[in-house]
């Protein structure tokens, strides 16, 4: 499963790299989501892959903490993804209206001949 979970990572942030130094906004926005999905998998990864670890502590308190899955890099993904989509609203809308004044999609605003 480590194995699996590094190679989408790279793979993600393999895509997202090469999509942002593409010359056009859209394929730029695409870049970025994919960056910020690399991210958020290697965040969730460092809670630790653990196969049927309780979330919740015992109601007597008294355990090995390591037992139990740490909710701090989930919190911290979810918090990404609500903020990764709020950006990529803007991002998308700021691409539309430059495309509107612009007439060209490319990142300079200029198409090349």
């Amino acid at each position: 499963m480590e194995l699996t979970l590094a190679i989408a990572i790279g793979v993600l942030t393999a895509s997202g790299v090469w999509l942002v130094f593409r010359p056009r906004t859209y394929q730029l926005v695409i870049g970025l989501c994919l960056l910020s999905y690399a991210v958020n998998l290697f965040i969730f990864s460092m809670g630790r892959l653990r196969v049927g670890a309780a979330p919740v502590l015992a109601a007597d308190g008294f355990a090995n903490p390591a037992d139990y899955a740490d909710p701090v890099p989930q919190a911290l993904v979810l918090t990404a993804i609500v903020i990764g989509f709020a950006t990529t609203a803007l991002l998308l809308v700021v691409l539309l209206v430059s495309r509107g004044l612009t007439g060209s999609d490319h990142v300079d605003g200029r198409e090349s001949h």
